[in-house]
């Protein structure tokens, strides 16, 4: 009986390996396995359940639907995106390993955390935008926007806000709107959205700061209230819930806004233009598709497509804006963008392209 069962298994490995063997004598002399051959690692920056993991696993899954290749996601959250942007750039630049970004990582090098450049090291695509949002517990003394202004303008620093880490995107926008009101508050750095709304819910900053897209579940059940969301209007819930504009408090922003996150995908630069070309392919049919649109409806993110040159200049952009911002609000760390290379954004125009500068094609 034994005999019999080795004397099969020894046949079955036998006609796979005749089969392998075969196929590749099929091939072209000089033919070389389509990619990928493999299953590709996407490491995103932030933790999981975030809006950066909610966006990039959805579309991950749209794309291994449509096109059959094994996509496996990691989360490296840390340093604000430079724990994440460390990590592939110091794996081989062959397209088996992506980075799950957040506004074009404009952080990383305005922070100090990486030499990299976003439109010389990367190539972007983009999927779609978030809002920012502050929301607070229903037995929190603030019921208000405002009333958040008149405890803070008595009691400078005293009130305490979330943020997904240091210099990160919630970190600058809450700055952002705590200096166009006036006021001083206390940052409480978490590695990503998700954490720092939890620590909201559970009592331990006196302000959850994050998107709206990480609140609004808790919002509908009762546990959250909204102070404010960085949309050009109000946004009304199916219950008649209302989360209210920035802009109903500090009319010198409405122009500005809407303001919030925008989630990528980046591939190394100098990988293979095949690889580039059909990553950005598969990456804009998932955006999309009915699953992704569901997902950001209901997350009330707005889908907004871009690659090539287009995500270059906004990359470029972005990080000009954010490193000129740091340095008006004096965030420790960050770097001055003169130091980075970089103009006044009111300058960019005229800068735009930087000299050298390669569209891929």
């Amino acid at each position: 009986m034994k005999r019999s069962f080795f004397r099969s298994i020894s046949r079955r490995a036998f006609a796979a390996t005749a089969v392998a063997a075969a196929a590749l004598l099929a091939l072209p002399s000089g033919a070389k396995a389509e990619w990928p051959e493999r299953p590709i690692t996407l490491v995103i920056m932030y933790s999981a359940g975030g809006g950066t993991d909610t966006v990039l696993r959805t579309l991950a899954s749209e794309m291994e639907k449509a096109t059959g290749w094994k996509i496996n996601v990691v989360n490296k959250p840390g340093a604000v995106g430079g724990v994440a942007t460390k990590y592939v750039l110091g794996r081989a630049d062959d397209g088996y390993t992506w980075l799950g970004a957040a506004n074009y990582n404009k952080f990383v090098r305005v922070m100090g955390h990486s030499d990299s450049k976003p439109w010389e090291d990367w190539q972007y695509f983009q999927a779609a935008n978030s809002l920012a949002d502050w929301a607070v517990r229903p037995d929190s003394p603030y019921k208000t926007f405002e009333d958040v202004v008149k405890a803070a303008k008595a009691n400078p620093g005293s009130i305490t806000i979330s943020t997904s880490g240091s210099g990160g995107l919630w970190h600058e926008l809450a700055a952002s709107a705590a200096q166009a009101a006036g006021i001083e508050l206390k940052y409480v750095p978490y590695k990503g959205g998700k954490p720092a709304t939890l620590a909201g819910l559970n009592g331990e900053v006196d302000i959850a700061g994050g998107g709206v897209h990480e609140h609004v579940e808790h919002i509908k059940a009762g546990k959250l209230r909204s102070l404010q969301q960085t949309g050009a209007e109000d946004i009304k819930l199916p219950d008649g819930t209302v989360l209210p504009s920035l802009g109903n408090y500090l009319p010198d922003l409405k122009s500005q806004l809407p303001m919030g996150g925008i989630y990528n995908l980046a591939i190394r630069r100098s990988a293979p233009q095949e690889v580039l070309d059909k990553v950005g392919k598969a990456f804009a049919d998932a955006v999309q598709t009915d699953t992704f649109k569901k997902i950001a409806k209901s997350k009330y993110f707005q889908i907004d497509y871009r690659a090539g040159e287009a995500a270059d200049r906004r990359a470029a952009y972005l990080e000009a804006v954010t490193a000129n911002t740091f340095q008006a609000l004096k965030i420790p760390g960050s770097v001055p963008a003169s130091q980075l290379g970089l103009p006044d954004p009111k300058d960019f125009d005229k800068w735009w392209p930087p000299k050298g500068y390669k569209p891929l094609s």
